[in-house]
């Protein structure tokens, strides 16, 4: 059976699993969000009792910056928590700069709907962005653009389904961020930290279960390489012979 044809119930149970595991390594896990939500958690916690701007903004940054030492003690992959720190960075000197609690969202937001018209974009394109993140985790790398339509099409409807969950949420926190303080637009923020998120790789899970298994571009390379110095072999022996 080649990768494109019908799967079997026990091949489908796998990409069931590798898939989940995917997901897991390319989004962070309960970890990753946990890490994603402390630092803010802080910040709106300390303002909301003191409202002391340089505090707060130096608390979020300081428990951003332990979560990476604590991924380092551990020799764990640390680019979710340095993602964090840079994101939390960003909005300390942006609140900073203009003395505006309410800024130290703003660069979070604003990545927020750029990703959202950037996974809008790519599909528009042909190329939806939960393909190009998920692609080298699968270890298909380009392969479904061209060799596996079905499994395109399911990039497709998850990076749509990115990007619209993305817009509503920031639907929901700019027209927070002029009319709300500081205060509430940071609890609004916090409870829309992991929901939206689940229910992206949930859909995501669900498409691409439902997929073609990916072809495994590496795989085949060593098999082609394998087989060329089997040829490479063969040449050999004759001409000896």
């Amino acid at each position: 059976m080649t990768s494109l044809e019908k799967p079997t119930e026990d091949a489908q149970q796998d990409s069931r699993a590798v898939t989940e595991a995917a997901l897991f390594e390319a989004f962070g896990g309960v970890r990753g969000m946990v890490e994603t939500v402390v630092p803010g958690l802080f910040f709106v916690t300390i303002f909301t009792i003191n409202k002391d701007l340089h505090l707060s903004a130096l608390a979020a940054l300081a428990v951003s910056l332990v979560l990476v030492v604590v991924r380092l003690a551990m020799r764990d992959t640390v680019k979710h928590a340095f993602s964090g720190v840079f994101g939390v960075a960003f909005g300390v000197v942006f609140a900073m700069m203009t003395g505006n609690a309410k800024d130290f969202y703003l660069p979070g937001m604003l990545y927020t709907l750029g990703l959202a018209l950037a996974y809008i974009i790519t599909t528009l394109a042909g190329v939806p962005l939960i393909g190009l993140i998920l692609g080298p985790v699968f270890k298909e790398n380009l392969s479904w653009r061209t060799r596996n339509p079905g499994r395109k099409k399911a990039y497709a409807k998850a990076s749509w389904a990115w990007g619209l969950i993305l817009l509503a949420k920031c639907a929901i926190l700019f027209p927070l961020y002029w009319w709300a303080d500081t205060a509430q637009l940071g609890w609004v923020l916090i409870a829309l930290k992991i929901p939206p998120f689940l229910l992206a790789v949930w859909l995501t899970w669900v498409f691409l279960a439902k997929a073609p298994a990916p072809i495994d571009v590496f795989a085949e390379m060593e098999a082609e390489e394998a087989a060329a110095k089997e040829r490479e072999t063969a040449r050999e022996h004759r001409r000896e012979s």
